[in-house]
């Protein structure tokens, strides 16, 4: 992807060095308690309490790397694509685009969902339109994923966006009274189709960004290797040798690629429904 030398975004919040007693784990962005917890209709600060450790945080600035610097900057610059191509998006269909803060944080973070440890990854919080991300996720997403590129990281964070596109367009509260009168097991159903459309979004983005000359030589197929890494089938086979289709939450690996490449063929909010959609 071309981004050294280019715009980074003024809406990032840098709390690496801070951070409070985890309560959570998990996997990649939205295999997340935090979401759960808000689309059930809880107050997600109740969770925290007296939980944070005062003794964790500390005055003293982050010194990072340099490799950690570039990071920072290049997902400064990935989520400044995004308010552009977003921005102009909601401006056609007659909206007005807020745009979300990036949170870099390190080991542990507070949200408005909660507490989250980095072990569960990249995530958007609906309750402080915010998102979270640990920067040594870029590792894990080449070694344990085997999703390596810095498009797939991407794919990454603009998955999480299409998510506070879903907040903003008032997709993600409709989940809640889903949730309170479905089955775990029918209510995922529709997580699936919820995360599927944050994919296809991801993709929505990806399309104008090639339309910015921005993608070189392989990003694309960067991104499809990262969507089709943390599909629920591949982690759960990856995991624990088998998968169990009924508590799939994101969707398999071949899903996540379809709607990802949906999006990036359409570049429409449009082409997204996957509510709608029959055959997933």
């Amino acid at each position: 992807m071309q981004w050294k030398g280019r715009r980074g975004s003024s809406n990032v919040e840098d709390r690496r060095g801070m951070g409070g007693k985890t309560i959570m784990g998990g996997g990649i962005g939205g295999i997340i308690l935090v979401l759960i917890i808000t689309l059930m209709g809880g107050n997600p600060g109740d969770l925290l309490g007296n939980m944070t450790d005062p003794g964790s945080n500390s005055s003293a600035p982050y010194e990072e790397s340099e490799r950690e610097k570039e990071l920072a900057d290049f997902v400064s610059v990935v989520l400044a694509d995004t308010e552009e191509v977003w921005s102009e998006q909601f401006k056609k269909e007659g909206l007005q685009y807020k745009e979300p803060t990036l949170v870099l944080y390190t080991d542990s973070v507070q949200s408005a969902c909660g507490t989250a440890g980095s072990s569960v990854g990249p995530f958007y919080c609906p309750g402080d339109q915010k998102l979270y991300i640990d920067l040594s996720f870029y590792d894990e997403l080449q070694q344990k994923f085997q999703a390596p590129g810095d498009f797939a990281m991407a794919y990454v964070i603009a998955h999480e966006v299409g998510h506070h596109v879903q907040t903003l367009l008032g997709t993600t509260e409709k989940l809640e009274p889903l949730r309170q009168r479905l089955s775990q097991t029918e209510y995922n159903k529709y997580q699936v189709r919820f995360e599927l459309q944050a994919d296809y979004l991801a993709g929505v983005w990806a399309h104008h960004a090639q339309g910015m000359d921005l993608l070189e030589e392989g990003d694309l197929e960067e991104a499809l290797t990262a969507a089709s890494a943390v599909g629920d089938d591949s982690i759960q086979k990856k995991a624990q040798g088998y998968v169990v289709p009924e508590s799939f939450t994101h969707g398999t690996s071949a899903q996540r690629k379809s709607w990802f490449y949906k999006g990036f063929e359409s570049g429409t909010i449009e082409g997204g429904d996957t509510f709608k959609a029959g055959n997933l």
